[in-house]
């Protein structure tokens, strides 16, 4: 086996599940965080040269993961709105929408899909994957103090999120017993 081929073999068998992980828990489905972990060690293979050595593969493989999805995104964005422009063509606009009951997991999530894509993207950085500020300095390519800034702007947005949520349950609770009041 050549050099390159052993550095990839040990690249892959010390960070496929860190990056399979990684992938899982931004994905839709296993399948999608499957197909998205063998383009980033695609990618890998493709530029083995470049990947750093010890720790700091890992968080390569990571930001590599991330550019991956974040281009899958925009595709589903793009998608997405297509599909909602031809429903509205084919249909009109006059579909009802349909109310859920609110879960605790299911606010923090809805209200971390309110902010934006940095945000997001540097909480989960935190909370899911469980990086240090100065790895997360590393795989989004920023200052670590630029990672606290940003980390202390978006946990107050998302408790904004969470507390106009909650407010606007309440508020649409409250309606739905006076509604039904005699």
């Amino acid at each position: 086996m050549t050099a390159s081929g052993q550095a990839f073999e040990h690249l892959f068998n010390a960070n496929f599940s860190d990056v399979f992980a990684f992938t899982l828990r931004r994905c839709g489905s296993q399948q999608d965080a499957e197909d998205l972990t063998s383009e980033t060690f695609a990618v890998a293979w493709r530029r083995i040269e470049d990947v750093p050595v010890g720790e700091d593969a890992r968080l390569w493989l990571f930001g590599v993961a991330r550019h991956l999805l974040l281009n899958r995104q925009r595709t589903l964005r793009r998608q997405r709105s297509l599909a909602a422009r031809l429903t509205l063509i084919m249909f009109g606009g006059g579909r009802e929408q349909l109310t859920e009951s609110f879960t605790s997991r299911n606010e923090v999530l809805d209200a971390l899909q309110e902010l934006n894509a940095a945000d997001r993207e540097v909480l989960t950085l935190h909370a899911w994957d469980g990086l240090s500020a100065d790895e997360i300095a590393v795989v989004l390519d920023i200052t670590t103090a630029a990672v606290w800034k940003r980390m202390q702007r978006a946990r107050e947005r998302l408790a904004a999120a969470l507390k106009s949520r909650s407010a606007q349950f309440h508020r649409t609770a409250q309606e739905a017993v006076l509604k039904e009041a005699p």
